[in-house]
């Protein structure tokens, strides 16, 4: 860990692009690159009307795969936690039931899409012409959702167990069999969208037998059948971590859904008709995907390089990756410009041939849809970038504003307005408008690099441990902003004579991860509520769930070792199996709390009772994700007081009186 932490703060930013960036490009251009292929044959074998109606098929998959990612995503970040917890079963119930619930649901879908399917294509815009090749389609890809879902489910659990090459072979397997089978089924056996839809199911079954030969092979963990027992609490807490998984692909399929109702409707008033819209602009969809494919990967590729860079404040090594990955994302997204204005015809050929109509719709589409798609290069990287900073709402504002904020209004105004032209001038639209929101929030983030200054309240400790407890005991201090909780741990732990820890542990965090005193105490026991949302493009853990591995190894470390008092960090939940521990909660009065965060902190009269609020929700933002329980609930706790009746130093006095006859042993 130590080594690649170095390597993140000094080897050349190019060659860790390189190698961070790589194999992501190339995991999320299979999964492009799975959908595309049956088109192509399809295409060429069945005519255009097939692919219209893989296009309004596509969004039952695209429904199912959000909740694959979302259990598996979610069950790789409960694995990294447990694990960082040094909980092996508890890490193994997270997978197990990440499965579990993964195979439930793919089950539901995969009845409801047999049942409902005709009114599910509807939904999706399908159309009389479209709908016998959509429902040939839409029934074999029904029956193949439990292998896709699980199989994709424990993909992600796979790379999070350290194996990615693994993970990734067994993709690429299936992706190649799906291209050497598509063409057996399609043109031999004259199966058309049918054998399409076959050919994808049987790659699918592949790639999930060789996924489930893997659950004999975890190196983290081990997984037995006695293992296999649903838990709802552990499969709401998995589901709560995968859902910005969840969100990121549910957006596209919103985007599909309205896109191919409204193409549909104005399509039908004019010489291309409902079918012709339908078809192109999905291809041309998914072509643009092979280009966001390959700049989310650049960009996920450099989030443990600035994520690091800048939580150790070298500044100069965030830019020059930032420079690196816009600068590159700009060049490919360039040349992709230069393509789709200047051989559209082309681009289209490869999927098959179609009339006079269908050729100068495909050409107006990738011309004016894709008119803006060089803002890509800027728009993708700066959401990614706001997350590997921590700034999550920045980050999920740039992450869904493209999909969902500006192109959905876009599109339903725009082609009431304009018909169906309307519909693909949406796109450079929404591409504009999320370029000049990224590039303002860009660049204002840059030029305050390092600017922001927090008034430290963390206390250091320089007690002398005169140790005044026969018996090992740990005092967890949880503390409302301003209530003097913290001072209140620190006069307990100078009246008993034991170690304190607050500031010490945000030191220890500093030297053995590289990052920052000021960026660790602006991060740690923080979580905006809207973290939940935030992109799902991330790989692994971030920032955050990684400083909370460590300070629970800290804090475990700690409590072996002697008495002390520890401040926050929700080490009463982490030592909460301890006999030897007593949970304070401290809190206090609004107007007193105002009081000492004018005093203390230095905050401004008028805006203290504001900033008390906010860093309290964070808080309990904060320890509501890690541990499953409300911050405020008293039960957690085995003694609740208000610092204002007492005084902070009577308040210590009670603590420490309470903690020595818990013990029943004093020193004499």
């Amino acid at each position: 860990m130590e080594q690649e932490e170095n390597i993140l703060g000094t080897e050349r930013i190019g060659k860790l692009i390189r190698k961070f960036s790589i194999p992501c490009i190339i995991s999320l251009l299979v999964n492009s690159l799975y959908n595309i292929v049956d088109q192509i044959f399809i295409g060429w074998g069945v005519g255009y009307l097939g692919n219209g109606a893989t296009n309004v098929v596509f969004p039952i998959t695209m429904v199912a795969l959000a909740f694959a990612l979302m259990f598996g995503d979610g069950a790789s970040a409960y694995l990294s936690l447990k694990l960082g917890e040094k909980k092996k079963e508890e890490a193994s119930k997270g997978v197990v039931n990440g499965i579990i619930i993964s195979i439930f649901i793919s089950i539901i879908l995969c009845v409801g899409a047999l049942i409902f399917l005709p009114n599910i294509l509807v939904a999706f815009g399908c159309t009389e012409a479209l709908k016998e090749y959509a429902l040939k389609y839409g029934y074999v890809i029904a029956c193949g959702l439990p292998f896709m879902m699980v199989g994709t489910t424990l993909n992600s659990i796979i790379r999070a167990d350290g194996t990615p090459r693994y993970a990734m072979t067994s993709m690429v397997l299936g992706a190649v069999l799906n291209i050497i089978l598509d063409p057996v089924f399609i043109f031999i056996f004259k199966m058309g969208v049918e054998g399409a839809a076959i050919a994808t199911i049987i790659s699918q079954i592949l790639t999930f037998v060789l996924n489930i030969l893997y659950l004999k092979r975890f190196k983290s963990i081990t997984i037995t059948k006695s293992n296999f027992k649903f838990q709802t609490n552990i499969a709401k807490k998995v589901s709560a971590l995968g859902v910005s998984s969840f969100i990121t692909q549910m957006s596209f399929v919103f985007v599909v859904a309205v896109e191919n109702n409204l193409l549909a409707k104005y399509g039908a008033d004019t010489k291309f008709g409902a079918e012709i819209p339908i078809t192109v602009l999905g291809i041309v969809m998914k072509i643009n995907q092979i280009l966001n494919s390959i700049i989310v990967g650049i960009a996920v590729g450099a989030q443990p390089i600035i994520g690091y860079n800048y939580g150790a404040k070298k500044y100069d090594r965030v830019k020059s990756t930032l420079k690196g990955v816009l600068g590159i994302s700009v060049i490919i997204s360039t040349i992709a410009f230069i393509l789709f204005q200047t051989i559209p015809d082309k681009l289209i050929a490869i999927f098959g041939s179609g009339d006079e109509n269908y050729m100068e719709f495909a050409c107006m589409s990738f011309k004016i849809y894709l008119m803006l798609c060089i803002c890509n290069g800027i728009q993708i990287p700066s959401g990614i970038f706001f997350q590997a900073i921590g700034k999550s709402l920045k980050s999920a504002l740039l992450s869904l504003s493209r999909q969902i904020i500006f192109l959905i209004p876009a599109m339903i105004l725009c082609s009431s307005i304009f018909g169906l032209v309307g519909v693909l001038y949406a796109g450079p639209f929404a591409d504009g408008l999320a370029f000049i929101i990224s590039s303002l929030l860009l660049t204002y983030e840059v030029r305050h690099f390092g600017k922001a200054k927090t008034l430290s309240t963390a206390l250091i400790d320089d007690t002398s441990t005169d140790n005044k407890l026969q018996e090992q005991t740990i005092i967890t201090i949880s503390r409302e902003y301003g209530s003097g909780g913290r001072y209140v741990g620190r006069l307990i732990a100078d009246k008993l004579g034991i170690k304190f820890y607050d500031k010490d542990l945000i030191i220890k965090l500093a030297q053995e991860t590289g990052l920052s005193e000021e960026y660790i105490e602006n991060t740690e026991q923080k979580r905006e509520k809207l973290e939940s949302l935030n992109s799902g493009y991330s790989v692994g853990i971030n920032t955050a769930d990684e400083l909370f591995i460590k300070e629970t190894e800290m804090i475990n470390k700690i409590a072996d070792e002697s008495s002390c008092v520890i401040i926050g960090r929700c080490s009463d939940f982490i030592l909460k199996d301890r006999k030897n521990v007593m949970k304070v909660f401290i809190y206090s009065d609004m107007d007193n709390k105002i009081k000492r965060a004018v005093d203390i902190y230095g905050i401004q009269k008028n805006k203290a009772e504001k900033e008390i609020k906010r860093i309290d929700k964070l808080r309990a933002n904060h320890y509501k994700y890690y541990t499953e329980r409300e911050w405020k609930n008293y039960s957690n706790y085995d003694i609740c007081l208000n610092s204002d009746v007492l005084g902070v130093e009577k308040t210590a006095d009670l603590v420490c009186e309470l903690v020595k006859s818990r013990a029943n042993k004093v020193a004499i």
